[in-house]
């Protein structure tokens, strides 16, 4: 009954299937993208602000690259060109299936190559644009903190791994959860390269159906989604965070 009214008036159970199964492909893009940019990103931005060029400079090269040219550009170069460079034999491999057991107890599927050329692209991409956020956020660090604990005898690294760092992520958060909204609407570029995520399946729901707005309804409605508890977590820490920290400390 259930399913022959979403047939009547959505899309039949099928077609939901593939969507949130294309959904699902987005989310694991979007998690593993963030936090790979967000780590590789705190390095970036930790050699933009030191005062040795031989960290800054190509740090500034690699910023100046990657924001000044197209996603999907990159996407493209990352599954048509660069591949092009690689043996036959790699190759092969790569876009073979590859199953690996780990002590008996469950599998790992490898990625597509697909998965592997959109997430080397994006986190190279979103890298650079984190970067940004969070060296804003360094920079409204105060000085003083950094000459205070130099003088307590602290390195230049162990400044910006404990004291500086910590409190630009903080800084830096607003801005920083835009940079994953930002990578969660993104991943939709991907179906350039095959990629089956989200925009990708809704693309093959309508393609197969016919049923254009029910499609894209459901693909709207599931980016929205994701979207909304994006900044359900920012609200969150924003707010009900330094309350708590507050209220632990007067306890």
């Amino acid at each position: 009954m259930f399913a022959q009214f979403l047939t009547d008036h959505l899309l039949a159970p099928k077609y939901l299937l593939w969507m949130w199964q294309g959904f699902q492909v987005t989310l694991l893009l979007t998690l593993l993208v963030a936090v790979l940019s967000t780590l590789f990103g705190l390095i970036l931005a930790a050699a933009r602000s030191t005062t040795q060029r031989v960290f800054w400079l190509p740090a500034a090269a690699y910023t100046s690259l990657f924001r000044n040219t197209p996603l999907l550009v990159q996407l493209l170069f990352w599954y048509f060109g660069l591949p092009s460079l690689f043996p036959e034999g790699l190759m092969a491999w790569l876009n073979a299936d590859h199953v690996l057991s780990v002590a008996g107890l469950f599998s790992v599927r490898w990625p597509s190559f697909e998965m592997l050329a959109a997430l080397c692209g994006m986190v190279c991409y979103s890298t650079a644009y984190l970067s940004e956020e969070i060296r804003s956020g360094i920079r409204g660090v105060p000085l003083s903190q950094s000459i205070a604990a130099a003088a307590l005898g602290l390195t230049r690294v162990q400044v910006l791994r404990f004291i500086v760092l910590p409190q630009a992520v903080r800084i830096a958060l607003p801005s920083l959860l835009g940079q994953y909204m930002n990578i969660l609407k993104n991943t939709s570029l991907t179906m350039g390269i095959g990629l089956a995520e989200l925009s990708y399946t809704s693309r093959q729901v309508e393609s197969e159906t016919f049923l254009a707005f029910q499609a894209f309804a459901v693909a709207t409605f599931l980016y929205i989604a994701a979207v909304a508890v994006i900044e359900s977590v920012g609200y969150y820490q924003l707010h009900a965070g330094p309350a708590r920290y507050a209220k632990g400390g007067r306890g």
